[in-house]
């Protein structure tokens, strides 16, 4: 693994707005635990930069509702509402012997049943039924999703940089009888 993979950025949260009037924000958590995202802090933007501090939080719906040293009060805590917040992959806990972080996925090369390389994992995707693998074509042209379930993705091999998928069958086949 080179220096770039361990510092790369994984999104941990987004702002979702005010909560309230005394400046507190809603924040989405993408961990498993909401509050996790206070042992991480700052928390940071895409590039690195620090975002924002959590003072204090509470778990919520889907989330947490949190003091932020960064705001102060509705108004600011509104203006940051899409804020997407991330934190660099080496401050999470190496992940236990069977278990990986969907991040750890992207650059993989995806691989079909008779080994073939059809592509790279590009990203991981959740737009909300799961997780959905992009993936980039070997010989080029758009990227294509395939979910990422044991009937999809098989075979994992994190520490070799490789995964075997079974594509979704495109064709729809219909008896025309």
């Amino acid at each position: 693994m080179s220096m770039s993979d361990d510092n790369k950025m994984i999104l941990v949260g987004q702002v979702g707005g005010a909560f309230g009037v005394k400046g507190e924000v809603r924040i989405t958590a993408f961990t498993a635990d909401a509050m996790t995202l206070m042992n991480y802090q700052p928390l940071l933007k895409a590039d690195g930069t620090p975002a924002l501090t959590l003072l204090s939080a509470r778990p919520d719906k889907a989330g947490v509702v949190a003091r932020v040293r960064e705001i102060a009060t509705k108004e600011e805590a509104d203006a940051a509402r899409g804020q997407k917040l991330f934190i660099p992959r080496d401050r999470l806990p190496e992940p236990e012997e069977d278990e990986f972080y969907l991040t750890d996925l992207v650059g993989m090369e995806a691989r079909e049943l008779d080994d073939t390389a059809v592509g790279t994992v590009k990203s991981v995707q959740n737009f909300g039924a799961s997780d959905m693998l992009e993936i980039a074509p070997k010989e080029g042209g758009p990227t294509w999703y395939l979910p990422f379930t044991r009937e999809a993705a098989p075979d994992l091999r994190i520490s070799e940089g490789w995964l075997r998928i079974v594509r979704p069958t495109e064709v729809d086949e219909r008896d025309e009888g």
